[in-house]
């Protein structure tokens, strides 16, 4: 006999656990499951284990709206992240509706049933799940590959080749000469972290990112919490943190040149007058077409400043026997490579989808207010801010899912779905963004319209509203499909 649920509930990360504590504090009387197709809570901060690895968020605004974040430092550690995300989800229970090692690989969804029925892989065998709600929290890259660019003499190198994505937990790079490939949030966090070891890092670029120092502490934050409740202090934090997002990211779009200058100038103000500043740090985009790196207390620019690292911008020709020789002539010696080279999006964990027996492709689709999809029911994803911390939309997805299916017990209906109304819409990329993670995916992921509810706002006080407080009907279909055993009966 196939289980059945009201809602599942796909991940148990960052995501999940938060959406398992909206549902079940805002929707008590429904019935859910989480499945996870790892064997740990955690999600992206159980998976990731390399050295230094750690937030680009404040935890402030990347906690949960509804759990303080009380540690002195706002940039965290994984192990920190993912010791909050665990205590969350025993403190509530949820871990109790957790069943590890279940990876969903289709959903099919009847009308007539008002029902998906999934395929789930467990210990080798499949089994059946059904329920009338499916909200997936699975994150959006693949869990089981990184972005690994093909170099040319890989197999002639004699050294070690990793990916962050898959640390081993026993290598040895202490004393060792260290290259790191890329120069993204991953790169930046490696080279400091590493060079407290090795005998030297060299962080290889084909272009620069910006990157940005901020205090590992919130020094506010910390005073507040001296003085207030837990709740309070971090709620003035959050809005104080949300707000200072909003303000320099609508900054550096409406005044890119000046916004670029004073970044720029930011990290001359490090690393010194006599620094290179224009070819390893000066982008070739403007600030925030792609994400800002991060960097608690300078600790990149200081390590450069220390003689333990360094920044090569050039491109690779090949690998050699004793490390990578480079399109200007240039050889680095390494005895490690470690390829920080990116991510690569599997949104919806890789799962296909029908309705109805139709296949259906989710970038034929457009996104309903970035949480679900057109023409396909009871069905609601997350997909956190590109600009902001990707819990603070994760949140307000959670309870707009609650907010839905109440709204759906009050009509008396099994089914919503958004629908494009009479309003011409013109398709639009998944999201204004120039980064490589979605421009290699941007023909496989669903797309936005060019008005709302299809538009995304990628802004979290435009989010509260429209999401907590505006209305549910809009471009939403509510229907009660006859069940099969009525069909039967007539």
């Amino acid at each position: 006999m196939t289980e059945q649920f009201d809602v599942i509930i796909v991940g148990a990360g960052l995501s999940g656990v938060g959406a398992a504590y909206h549902l079940q504090k805002n929707c008590p009387d429904r019935t859910f499951a989480i499945l996870e197709a790892r064997a740990a809570i955690g999600g992206t901060w159980d998976l990731f284990r390399y050295p230094g690895i750690r937030s680009d968020s404040d935890m402030h605004t990347l906690g949960y709206d509804f759990r303080p974040w009380t540690h002195a430092k706002a940039i965290a550690d994984g192990p920190s992240i993912r010791e909050y995300i665990e205590d969350t989800a025993r403190e509530h229970g949820i871990d109790r509706r957790m069943r590890f090692d279940h990876r969903v690989k289709s959903a099919a969804w009847s009308t007539a049933d008002a029902a998906w029925t999934l395929e789930v892989e467990h210990d080798g065998a499949m089994l059946q799940l059904r329920c009338n709600f499916l909200y997936m929290c699975s994150g959006y890259y693949d869990y089981a590959k990184g972005h690994a660019p093909t170099f040319a003499g890989t197999e002639q190198f004699e050294g070690c080749i990793v990916h962050p994505q898959f640390w081993p937990a026993d290598l040895d790079y202490k004393g060792k000469r260290v290259v790191v490939i890329g120069s993204g949030a991953t790169a930046v966090t490696l080279v400091p972290e590493m060079a407290k070891q090795a005998a030297h890092v060299t962080m290889l670029q084909r272009s620069p990112t910006y990157v940005v120092s901020r205090p590992a502490e919130d020094g506010l934050a910390n005073r507040l919490r001296a003085m207030l409740p837990p709740k309070a202090a971090y709620g003035i934090t959050r809005w104080k943190n949300v707000l200072f997002g909003m303000l320099f990211y609508n900054l550096a779009r409406k005044r890119p040149t000046r916004t670029k200058e004073r970044l720029l100038g930011m990290v001359r103000e490090h690393l010194g007058p006599d620094y290179d500043v224009e070819t390893h740090f000066t982008p070739r985009y403007n600030p925030w077409d792609q994400r800002l790196c991060l960097v608690p207390d300078a600790d990149l620019f200081d390590t450069i400043k220390r003689g333990q690292a360094s920044v090569v911008t050039d491109t690779i020709e090949t690998f050699t026997a004793t490390g990578i020789r480079l399109a200007s002539g240039k050889a680095i010696e390494a005895d490690v490579v470690v390829t920080a080279t990116g991510l690569e999006l599997a949104l919806m964990g890789g799962a296909t989808f029908s309705v109805d027996g139709a296949s259906v492709r989710l970038a034929d689709t457009l996104q309903y207010k970035g949480m679900m999809f057109s023409d396909v029911p009871n069905l609601a994803f997350t997909f956190g801010y590109t600009n902001a911390s990707w819990t603070l939309k994760a949140d307000l997805v959670a309870r707009y899912v609650c907010r839905l299916l109440n709204a759906m017990r009050r009509k008396g209906v099994r089914q919503a779905t958004p629908r494009i109304g009479v309003a011409t819409i013109e398709p639009q990329p998944f999201a204004d963004f120039s980064s490589g993670y979605i421009q290699r995916a941007i023909d496989n992921l669903p797309r936005q319209g060019n008005r709302k509810p299809w538009r995304l706002n990628q802004n979290y006080a435009l989010d509260v509203m429209a999401l907590r407080f505006g209305s549910i009907e809009n471009e939403m279909e509510f229907g009660n499909p006859t069940r099969r055993s009525e069909i039967a009966a007539a």
